[in-house]
């Protein structure tokens, strides 16, 4: 188990709020930045990765786009569009890892 910094996971400010109010319990990033049982700390409070599965694209669902705060795969995939400002192309097949976390009580 290693404690991880939140920035590496949770990739700005809002995305951070956004767990500590628990609309956000997982995010698929490029790569892996955790194993299951690491940490990682926001204002104060300790999450732990509960889950770490290389995916593609293609297999993100409604569900994955709720746990990452958006309303549906739609608006998820908008949104990755949009703060990747013009660098970044859905692709089904392009590989990303899905990090799962809850808070530590």
């Amino acid at each position: 188990m290693t404690e991880r910094d939140a920035a590496d996971l949770l990739p700005n400010d809002r995305v951070r709020q956004l767990a500590l109010d628990g609309d956000v319990t997982q995010i698929h990033r490029g790569n892996q930045y955790a194993e299951p049982g690491d940490t990682f700390e926001v204002e104060g409070t300790t999450f732990e990765v509960t889950a770490v599965d290389h995916r593609t694209l293609g297999d993100l669902t409604d569900e994955d786009a709720r746990a990452e705060g958006s309303a549906d795969l739609a608006a998820y995939r908008e949104r990755m569009e949009r703060v990747h400002h013009g660098g970044f192309e859905w692709d089904d097949e392009a590989a990303v890892v899905r990090h799962r976390f809850q808070a530590q009580s």
